[in-house]
C-alpha cells in the first residue's frame, strides 16, 4: 500500500523548484516508490563550505526540501498544508564533488505531525548525512505553530 495521498509526479515536483533555493542548488526530484521520495543536489562551488567540502547547511536544505515535499504528498491539500517544525542532521562523511542523493522515508504520519528519516549519500552510495525532519500539519486558514 502506498504512502502517498497524491501520487508523486517527478516533472511537476521539479517545476516547484523554479525561483527557489532548490533551483539555485540544482535540487532535482528523481524517483519515488510506495514508501520513499528521492531527490539529489549538486556538490560544487554552490554547495561547498570554504574548505571545498559539501556544506552541512546545504545538506539540510536538501533534506528539508525532499522531506517537506514528501509530507505535502501525504496530505489533502484542499484541507491542510505543512511546515517544517524541527530538523536535525548528523554529518558523517565529507563530499567534494558529484551529486548527493537524499531518500526520505516516513517514520510517523499522524494527524498533526509527520516525522521523516532522510539519508543522504554521495555518488559511491556511502551515507554522508542522516537527518530527521518533523513537519507540522496545519488546517488551511490557520497560522502555523510558533517556532
Amino acid at each position: 500500500m502506498s504512502l502517498w495521498r497524491t501520487l508523486p509526479n517527478i516533472e511537476h515536483l521539479n517545476e516547484t523548484q523554479k525561483n527557489t533555493i532548490g533551483e539555485v542548488l540544482d535540487i532535482r526530484f528523481e524517483a519515488f516508490d510506495d514508501e520513499s521520495l528521492t531527490a539529489s543536489m549538486v556538490v560544487d562551488h554552490r554547495t561547498h563550505q570554504p574548505f571545498g567540502l559539501l556544506h552541512g547547511g546545504a545538506s539540510v536544505v536538501l533534506a528539508e526540501t525532499v522531506g517537506s515535499m514528501a509530507s505535502f504528498l501525504c496530505l489533502d491539500p484542499s484541507k491542510y498544508y505543512c511546515v517544517g517544525l524541527e530538523i536535525n542532521a548528523n554529518h558523517l562523511r565529507g563530499l567534494r564533488s558529484g551529486r548527493v542523493t537524499a531518500v526520505a522515508r516516513a517514520i510517523h504520519i499522524g494527524r498533526t505531525t509527520h516525522v521523516w528519516d532522510i539519508r543522504l549519500s554521495g555518488d559511491e552510495g556511502k551515507v554522508s548525512c542522516v537527518s530527521r525532519l518533523t513537519m507540522a500539519v496545519v488546517p488551511l486558514g490557520e497560522a502555523p505553530p510558533a517556532r
